[in-house]
Order: C-alpha cells, then structure tokens, then sequence
C-alpha cells in the first residue's frame, strides 16, 4: 500500500521555519535507533573515522576516479534516463569525490553484513557475500555481463515496480492532492515567505527546468508556474539541510521537483585531485560520472546564499529498499550491487588503469578461500565497531522516548 502522508488542517501543529532544527535533530536520531542497517545508513562519521585511522589507511590504494563516498545499499536502485528506460544505479551523490575506489566496497560490504544481521542470517553467509561481492565488482571490467548477469530477486522486483509507476502513484506518495497541492503533514512542512519567494525566482528561468527533464519541456522562453512548494524532511544523515519539493507547471504538465543543500564531503579524497569548490557543483559533476543518466537532468544553483542541487523526481526513481534476505538472495544480491558499482567506477578507467586496479585489489589474497584479507578485517572491526555504536545510540536517544 501507499504511504500517503497525512494531513494537518492547522498548520501551526507543525514546527514553523525558524524552529526546524530541534525536531529534524531528534527525527533523525529515532530514525537511526530502528536497526542496526539503519544506524549504519545514518552515521557516515564513524566510518570516515575509520578511514582515517590507520587500519583504514591500509588498504588498497586505487586509481584516482570519482566515487559515491557513502556508498551503502539504500544510496542505490532504481533510476531513469531521459528516454525512461530503467537500471539500478547508485543515486545518491552527496558524499561523492575523487577518492579511492576500495572506499566504496568497504562501504558497500558494511552495508550488506548489516543487513545480514539484520535478518539472522548466520556468519557464513557474510562471508559468501563479501566474496561473491568482490567478484560481481570485477565482472564489471569486463564488458558484455550486463545483460547475462543474475539479477537477484530484490532487484528483478524493484525494476519491474519502478517501469510500472506513473505519476499518479508518485504523486500519491508525495502526498499531492486532487487540487495538485503538497500536503502539510509528517514528511512535509510550511516554508517561510522568504523560501518561497528564492523559490519562485529561481524557477523564473526556464533553462532550469530544461536541464532537470532532459529538455522534454520544449518551448523554454514560457515561464514555468510554481504552483505549490514545501520544506522536504526526507532521509537520515542530511536531515536538518535545507530540502524542499516543489511542484512545478510548465505547458499544463506537472513536475516535481527536488532542492536539496550541498555541503562539504566528508569522505577522504586524494589531496592532489581537482574537483569543484562549490559542493553543488562537485555533487553533480560526480553523479555524471558514476551514473549519467542522473547526473545529466542534475543542475547546481546557489539558493538563500547556499549551493543547492536540483532534479526532478520521476516516478521511476526508487530506493532500492531490503526488509529481508534470504540466503540464496543475500549471495546474488553482493554479487549484483557489486557489479553496479564496479560499472560507475570502470567507465572512468581506461583499459590500462583497469588492469592495475584490479591487480593491486586482489594484491594480497587472504590465506584460505574466501575475500581478500583487507575486505574481510575491514569490514568485520566496522561491523563490530557500529553494533556497540548503535546499542550506545538507542540507550542515549530511544530510551528516551
């Protein structure tokens, strides 16, 4: 069923512009106390931390490509390109820079051992994961596994809901009403003047609009109509950041539109490497790099005096959501989120840095069967790290409640 957020006649129940932070604070907080998958989605600090510590200054040392930098499950799924055909992408950018690429797969394998626990399954299963990972990610430097390539249950679900969706289903779940309004409620929340009137103007040039919908808007000298537009509380670890959806008419057609701030990475790049000083600019130039068909409806803006990028939400755009695994499928499911990944880093590469690169990954090979030592020691110290991390966390903040 739908989520649909409900409505508040009276929007004074709803904390106002000025008094947002507290309670987007606290949200977040409660949001990561669910799980431990959870916990580990929202706290992107604990793991830099690490990086940045001496076991994480150990592994392999990759070519110099854009990465996700926060790159866990729930940062991939579903994504349309401007002719709507449908792949499971990596769709999250904001951690994204010119770093190594062991980064990611560290990222990614604490994420899928997560979600492992998450469903009881047993260590060995873990253990298959992070192999089979590794492998999916090398299929990836070889051309013409796309199509071939076992998509696991998970996936082959979220693809075929994804090329299903309309705009009527999104617009459902955006909680927008029959008269095309964005209703106030849990997830969406008053703006001030102030942030409707920046709004307005920067929906006042139309090239905007032609650059987030891939030029489908044809004719830009019309000027677009703001028709409604709200504060966005959306997501964990950038709650308390400036989010707003916007619907938006141009021709008689409804658009939804994102705004979402952008701050400075977080994640370890490599010191000598050029990438943008605005961090709009340097989000959206790594999302045409790790996924373009993302990155090429993508535009930075300076919004309020704060970089801002923008895009619009289209139906097919999805999270890749995983509730529970199975054992089969949690194998199937590395192996293929890996392969994802090691697509958006291998088209930076020529065929000479691939080879390097996976050279120096399977450098040091662990001394029975199973995942390089470096991926299964990293992996294994984070994943002890965060669970007496996260039982710390719900006693301070759940308990609490």
């Amino acid at each position: 069923m739908d989520k649909v957020t409900t409505r508040f006649t009276d929007a004074s129940l709803l904390p106002s512009p000025d008094s947002r932070r507290a309670p987007l604070i606290k949200r977040r907080d409660l949001k990561m106390a669910r799980s431990p998958h959870a916990y580990v989605r929202g706290n992107t600090a604990q793991y830099y931390d690490w990086l940045h510590s001496l076991p994480g200054q150990r592994l392999p040392r990759g070519p110099a490509i854009w990465i996700c930098g926060d790159c866990h499950v729930g940062n991939l799924g579903p994504v349309a390109d401007a002719q709507r055909k449908v792949q499971l992408r990596l769709r999250d950018f904001d951690q994204a820079t010119i770093g190594n690429p062991s980064h990611d797969l560290i990222r990614l394998g604490l994420s899928l051992a997560s979600a492992a626990r998450g469903s009881s399954l047993p260590g060995i299963v873990t253990a298959h994961m992070l192999q089979h990972m590794l492998l999916g990610y090398q299929r990836a430097f070889f051309p013409g596994h796309e199509e071939i390539f076992v998509k696991p249950q998970v996936v082959k679900t979220a693809l075929r809901q994804a090329q299903q969706r309309s705009w009527k289903m999104l617009a459902r779940e955006r909680a927008i009403d029959g008269r095309q309004t964005i209703q106030l409620g849990k997830n969406f929340w008053p703006i001030s003047a102030a942030e409707r009137s920046a709004i307005d103007e920067m929906f006042a040039d139309p090239a905007i609009l032609a650059r987030v919908t891939g030029g489908e808007v044809g004719d830009t000298s019309r000027r677009p109509v703001v028709v409604d537009a709200a504060y966005w509380v959306k997501g964990c670890s950038s709650l308390g950041l400036l989010r707003y959806a916007v619907l938006v008419d141009y021709n008689g057609a409804r658009r939804l539109i994102d705004i979402k701030e952008a701050v400075a990475a977080t994640s370890p790049r490599y010191r000598r490497a050029s990438m943008p000083r605005d961090n709009a600019k340097r989000v959206t130039e790594g999302a045409c790099h790790l996924t373009p068909a993302l990155g090429e409806r993508m535009v930075a803006r300076r919004f309020m005096e704060r970089g801002v990028f923008i895009r619009e939400l289209l139906p097919q755009d999805l999270k890749l959501e995983i509730e529970q695994l199975g054992i089969e499928d949690a194998v199937l499911t590395a192996s293929y989120l890996a392969y994802v990944v090691g697509s958006a880093h291998a088209r930076q590469m020529d065929a000479g840095t691939r080879h390097a690169w996976l050279t120096e990954l399977m450098g040091k090979p662990a001394k029975s069967a199973g995942a390089p030592h470096w991926l299964w020691h990293s992996v294994v110290q984070l994943v002890a790290s965060h669970e007496a991390g996260y039982l710390e966390h719900c006693r301070k903040y759940a308990m609490s409640e």
